[in-house]
């Protein structure tokens, strides 16, 4: 027997997510244990081994892979808890880590502080003034030296930030995406100083290898993010190492990256673990949408701390983020695009004074500890699962299938002092208005997300994933105007489903500036050799890393994208070449096709203007290893009237439209048979979520067990 395991952690829980070679799947939830990861980690599979029917050491010793979204470095972001670091930049760009952007202070700031002008500011450096250093040098656009590197210099520089207190160094010098020979150079003279079998050893990172495109202010960032996070990644990734050997774990760990792919610990930058959990719950989402014949999804996952929400469109995840933001640092990794707001189950209701009293939720949390109210861990704040419990939406006795008692005591006290008393309502009405606020807005921003991509909702399909996704759709769908909610049953642990289906690839990206289409003269370039001078250059960093991954040339899928735009324009439109390299110009007349095609889909045919000029501006390859999709296993469905064993005893649920407390069925989820359906007002309890059906809506159990909700 072998298994898979496939964790995420959140700011609430920490999710599992195994198979077996049999097809044997199991789930379990434990709470995220922010002081020390390892401990939720290792409970969770604790009780994956139980649940096999195995101890902890049989499982980890026939388990062939543990796929792992981390969000350690994001931690160590937040908390300010990474080394302390030299810089070394060109000569008179010593602050531009300082000076940013003209609205830097706005980078990863909630829509509150974007509002309170005069309290917002920018964030506070990742590294001090005064660990920063300039050396006389120069390369310019071209890639050619303008002046050229003194190596005492170097070393007069190094000692300083050694004497300072350095623990590594970041080295981001002018143009080194279009030369890294000067970079190279410092870090072979780092090396040389602080050899790897001295104590005093220190990292040294560089921009051209973590970020090597075009903006230095973003690739600035993007290099001391990176360099911030990894020692302290290293070091708990390394603790978790040791635990999962101990315990009888022989394989390598694979982490999961934003980019839509894996690799092992030992092949993985720092930075592209950010947000990895949504993007592989992006991920579930397009291979079951496929295995569904859904080719428009929009993805949503409600955990206890954020609410995710990611956009497929033509059985592809086309949206990468832009400009990608780590905590409050604009970087330009190819991360896959997916909007998180803090909109979850543990989300704290507040009065606003300033405001008026006006009643908001979120963005702050509860996360696990305490927690909401009702868990009894000492949690002094109401929270969006307070409010649903109070609603008699949630069994307390049956919560996580009974792992976790709740105290709906706790819940109506705490929503009563400090959102009912100050609004002179009742907690009922209290909880009312907690659970329409945040059903709103996380209704409005997925609008936002899909409307703004040029889409119309109401031609997708909904995935309500996330332990309280299943709890709030009826409630936000209606805000989209989409007809079909799909809840995965796996949908309360839809991040570490998803880590299951992601698989091994990594991105190569470098920027290029080059006229495919030239305005002067209305003709396509004969530049082959520019083009595919970059495609063979990122192409051979593919195969040499993919290799030392262990596997073989014929093993390895190419996709190129390009980011180009009309000349002189300012944003950017990423296409899928239809060409990985160029053989004649009308190779770059079929790019300029494809990317006039993409522009008029975003932006309207009217909005196109090939005489402008056509530019590729940014080279991106992705190298992936093909794997077989997960096949979720289907049952013959039976008629719609579910068996007698499924019904539970009835409970008292608030349902606005009916105007207010009704007797409400309740169903027990894993009694139902594929085919059953349930009529609206009703409640369906799984083990990790409960199927909240309103008024008008029809649940149905499909043959994938999936639980469709649908308006009547």
């Amino acid at each position: 027997m072998g298994y898979s395991v496939n964790i995420d952690i959140g700011g609430t829980f920490t999710d599992f997510f195994s198979m077996a070679d049999g097809g044997a799947v199991q789930v379990t939830k434990t709470p995220s244990t922010h002081y020390d990861l390892s401990v939720g980690f290792m409970k969770g599979l604790q009780e994956l081994a139980r649940g096999y029917g195995r101890n902890l050491g049989e499982f980890l010793s026939e388990t062939e892979a543990v796929h792992y979204c981390t969000t350690v470095g994001t931690n160590a972001l937040i908390e300010r808890t990474g080394p302390k670091l030299g810089f070394i930049t060109t000569a008179g760009f010593e602050d531009a880590l300082f000076l940013g952007r003209a609205r830097s202070w706005a980078d990863g700031a909630s829509s509150q502080e974007n509002r309170d002008l005069s309290r917002i500011r920018k964030p506070e450096p990742l590294i001090s003034r005064d660990m920063v250093v300039g050396l006389r040098e120069r390369i310019d656009c071209f890639g050619k030296v303008v002046c050229p590197l003194s190596r005492d210099e170097v070393l007069e520089k190094l000692q300083t930030l050694v004497d300072r207190g350095a623990m590594g160094f970041v080295v981001c010098l002018l143009w080194s995406f279009a030369s890294p020979a000067h970079e190279r150079m410092v870090k072979e003279i780092i090396e040389e100083e602080y050899p790897e079998d001295y104590l005093g050893s220190m990292p040294v990172t560089l921009s051209s290898d973590v970020s090597p495109k075009s903006g230095e202010y973003t690739r600035f960032t993007t290099a001391t993010v990176n360099a911030y996070i990894h020692g302290v990644m290293a070091e708990q990734l390394a603790k978790l190492t040791h635990e999962l050997r101990d315990g009888g774990y022989r394989k390598p760990l694979i982490l999961v990256h934003n980019t839509g792919g894996r690799k092992k610990v030992s092949r993985t930058r720092a930075v592209l673990t950010h947000n990895a959990g949504p993007v592989a719950g992006l991920h579930g989402a397009l291979t079951l949408g496929r295995r569904y014949g859904y080719d428009d999804v929009i993805f949503t996952d409600m955990g206890g701390t954020s609410f995710d929400i990611g956009v497929i469109t033509g059985g592809r995840m086309r949206t990468y983020d832009f400009v990608p933001v780590i905590d409050r640092w604009r970087t330009n990794i190819p991360a896959i695009e997916v909007k998180s707001i803090g909109a979850g189950g543990g989300s704290i209701a507040w009065v606003n004074a300033l405001l008026g009293g006006s009643l908001e939720v979120g963005p702050q949390s509860a996360g696990s500890m305490p927690g909401p109210a009702c868990y009894d861990k000492g949690g002094q704040e109401p929270t969006v699962t307070d409010a649903d419990l109070v609603l008699g939406y949630i069994n307390p006795d049956n919560y996580l299938g009974g792992k976790m008692l709740l105290d709906p005591e706790l819940s109506a006290q705490v929503i009563q002092k400090k959102i009912a008393g100050p609004l002179g309502i009742d907690a009922v009405e209290a909880a009312v208005r907690i659970r329409r606020i945040v059903d709103a807005r996380m209704g409005q921003e997925v609008f936002n997300e899909v409307a703004l991509k040029g889409h119309d909702p109401r031609d997708f399909v909904l995935f309500a994933c996330g332990g309280a996704g299943p709890t709030h759709a009826c409630d936000f769908a209606p805000y989209l105007g989409v007809r079909k909610v799909v809840a995965s049953p796996f949908s309360p642990v839809f991040g570490a489903f998803g880590a299951s289906t992601v698989k091994i690839q990594q991105v190569w990206e470098r920027s290029k500036t080059l006229k495919v289409f030239r305005w002067a003269d209305q003709a396509y370039s004969e530049d082959l050799e520019g083009f595919n001078s970059v495609v063979d250059e990122l192409k051979d960093l593919a195969l040499r890393d993919l290799w030392l991954e262990g596997y073989r040339p014929d093993q390895i899928r190419f996709e190129l994208e390009l980011e180009m735009r009309y000349g002189m324009q300012y944003n950017l439109t990423k296409i899928v070449s239809p060409r990985l390299n160029a053989q004649s110009p009308s190779d770059f007349r079929e790019v300029c096709d494809r990317f006039t095609a993409q522009y008029s889909a975003t932006y309207s045919p009217e909005a196109t203007f090939p005489v402008g000029g056509i530019n590729v501006e940014c080279f991106y390859l992705t190298a992936s290893v093909e794997k077989a999709e997960f096949e979720p296993p289907a049952e013959p469905e039976t008629g719609p009237e579910p068996a007698a064993t499924a019904r539970r005893e009835s409970r008292n649920a608030y349902w606005p439209s009916l105007g207010g407390f009704r007797q409400t069925p309740v169903y027990a989820f894993e009694a139902l048979n594929p085919g059953n359906t349930l009529e609206g007002p009703v409640l369906v309890e799984a083990r990790d979520t409960t199927y909240v059906v309103g008024p008008g809506w029809r649940f149905t159990l499909d043959r994938y067990r999936n639980g469709v909700l649908e308006q009547k």
